[in-house]
Formats: C-alpha cells, structure tokens, sequence
C-alpha cells in the first residue's frame, strides 16, 4: 500500500492509533444555517460540560452526554468535532458507538467499576436513610442500563474488536 492511499483510508487520533477516516469523516454533517450551527456548537458545549460534572457526580452519566456532545459538534463545528473525535479518552468510545452502536469490554467495565465507587461513596456519605435508598435504587437502574449496552465481540489475536 503506497503511503499516499494509507492516508486517504485512515487517520490517527492522538495515540498515533490508526482510525478509520472516512467513516469518522462521514459523522461530520455541518448544517447549513450559521446560526443552528451555533445552536448546536452551544448545546455541545453545555453537554460536555456536564459530561464532565459526570466525573464527579454519581447521578449524572458522562458517556450520554459526551455523545451527545458529539452529535451536535457534528452538525455544529468541525473543529470542535474533531478535537473530540482525536481525543485520546472520548475518541474510541464515540467512534465505537456510531459504527457499531456497542461498547467495548473495557469501557464497560470501567463503567461499572466507577458506578460502583462513586455511588458507594455518595451513600456513605449522606446522613438521611432516604437518600441512601434513592441513590441505591437510581445505582441499580444504572447498573440495569449498562448492563443492556451491547459488546462487540474482540479477535483474540489483536485484542481490537473485530469487525
């Protein structure tokens, strides 16, 4: 494969990982109106943040959000769409997702483990009784919703999931 046809087919994201570039090229659909382009820009921007607040707050999911934020820098800004798409953390689970509409094994499993922490340490943390019952019921129906997110099945010989 001549070096100029590797470039056209694939592109790489912050940890020199290759990624497929027309199918993260096709997400981006800017609209046309500049001004619902910076609706969604505004909107993208609220959802990260909050996606962030995600990080540290139990009750709010980060993965939705950063989703989210996802969808509307496509249709919103380009720069911004591909500062989040080359992203190191945000952009293997944002290309997994739009591809396939499944998670891997890891983010999964990292999911669990910081639904884990997070609620565990927000019930210690409360004084009322009710509110350790409500954050344990919303950690269960969170628990539930992971546990419906679809895994894509990984080749044993490269680790990536295959396609």
């Amino acid at each position: 494969m001549h070096s100029s046809e590797k470039s056209e087919n694939t592109a790489l994201n912050m940890n020199g990982q290759e990624i497929p570039a027309s199918p993260s090229a096709d997400l981006l659909r800017l609209h046309h109106s500049p001004l619902v382009r910076s609706l969604y820009l505004g909107a993208g921007c609220a959802a990260l943040m909050l996606g962030a607040l995600g990080v540290l707050l139990p009750i709010l999911p980060t993965t939705p959000f950063v989703l989210l934020a996802a969808a509307c820098f496509a249709r919103g800004s380009e720069r911004f769409h591909t500062r989040l798409m080359t992203s190191r953390y945000t952009g293997p689970v944002i290309l997994e997702w739009r591809l396939h509409r499944s998670v891997t094994h890891k983010t999964k499993r990292m999911a669990y483990i910081m639904t884990a922490l997070s609620f565990s340490v927000s019930i210690l943390i409360v004084p009322e009784m009710w509110q350790k019952i409500m954050l344990a019921a919303i950690a269960c129906i969170l628990a539930f919703y992971l546990s419906r997110l679809p895994v894509r099945p990984v080749d044993n010989r490269s680790g990536a999931p295959s396609i």
